[in-house]
C-alpha cells in the first residue's frame, strides 16, 4: 500500500483515486478558480440547496470550510506525517461534489511528489488553491476576506484534527506540534484565526471566526461547536466532556 493510499485509514476525507478521472460530475480544480467560472457556481448551489442560506456570503463560507476539509487534506495529512509535498496544484486535482454539502470524491492526476517542504506547501495548498478561492468568493458575495480566510484556516486544521477521531489514529500530542510548525508562518494570516488544541483525547478546532451557520434553514440558530460566538472556556469544557455545543 503507497503511502498516499495508507492515509485513507484514517479518516474517508483522505481518499484519493489516482489518475484523471471520467465523467461531466468532475470539476477540474484550475477551472472552479477561473473568475466568474460557472464551476464554482455550481458548488455554491449545490451548497445553498442543502444548507437554505439567507444571504450569499454565508452560502460562501459554507462552501469554503467544507470544501476546504475535504480537497487539500490528504495533501496536509502525508506532509504532517511523511514530509512529503503531494503534487496537488489545481491542474493535476479534481473534485466531485457531493449531492449536498461539499466534496464527494477527489482526485490527482498521479501519486507524484514535489521538492521544497513547507514552502512548497504553502504554495500548492494555500496561495495556488484555498487562497484565491477565498478571495474569488469574497469578490463574489462580499463576504469579508477575513472570514473566507478563517474557513481556509479552519478547513485546514480539520485535516489535523479529522485523523486523530478514528479507530486508527494518530497521536494528537504528535499532530499537534505539526499543524503549529504549518500554521506558523502561513500566508493568510491563518494562525490569528484560530487554535488547534487537544480536548479528551483528540484535536479540535477553536475557530476565531464564524461561519453564520446559525443563519441557514438547517442551522435552526444552533451556532457549530468551533464557533467563536460561544465563549473559549464554554467550547473547552464541552470538548473536554465530549458533548457538542449546542448554543442560539
Amino acid at each position: 500500500m503507497t503511502a498516499v493510499a495508507a492515509l485513507a485509514r484514517y479518516a474517508p476525507r483522505y481518499r484519493l483515486e489516482i489518475g484523471e478521472p471520467d465523467g461531466s460530475e468532475w470539476l477540474r480544480v484550475d477551472r472552479i478558480l477561473e473568475p466568474g467560472s460557472p464551476e464554482l457556481t455550481e458548488l455554491l448551489k449545490r451548497d445553498d440547496e442543502a444548507s437554505g442560506h439567507r444571504t450569499a456570503h454565508a452560502n460562501a463560507l459554507s462552501m469554503l470550510s467544507f470544501y476546504a476539509g475535504r480537497a487539500p487534506a490528504t495533501a496536509l495529512l502525508l506532509w504532517a506525517l511523511e514530509g512529503h509535498v503531494l503534487d496537488i496544484r489545481p491542474q493535476n486535482l479534481w473534485v466531485r461534489p457531493h449531492d449536498g454539502h461539499g466534496i464527494a470524491a477527489v482526485a490527482v492526476r498521479s501519486a507524484d511528489f514535489l521538492p521544497g517542504g513547507l514552502v512548497t506547501l504553502y504554495d500548492v495548498v494555500l496561495r495556488q488553491h484555498l487562497l484565491p478561492l477565498a478571495e474569488e468568493l469574497h469578490r463574489r458575495t462580499r463576504a469579508g476576506l477575513r472570514q473566507v480566510y478563517g474557513g481556509v484556516a479552519a478547513g485546514c486544521a480539520m485535516g489535523f484534527c479529522a485523523a486523530t477521531r478514528e479507530e486508527v489514529a494518530v497521536e494528537p500530542a504528535y499532530l499537534l506540534e505539526r499543524w503549529q510548525t504549518f500554521v506558523a508562518k502561513a500566508p493568510g494570516g491563518l494562525s490569528r484565526l484560530g487554535d488547534v488544541e487537544e480536548a479528551a483525547g483528540k484535536l479540535v478546532y477553536l475557530r476565531n471566526t464564524c461561519c453564520l451557520y446559525y443563519t441557514s434553514e438547517t442551522g435552526h440558530g444552533t451556532v457549530c461547536g468551533s464557533c467563536c460566538l460561544t465563549p473559549r472556556e464554554t467550547r473547552r469544557t464541552a470538548y473536554n466532556a465530549g458533548r457538542p455545543i449546542l448554543t442560539t
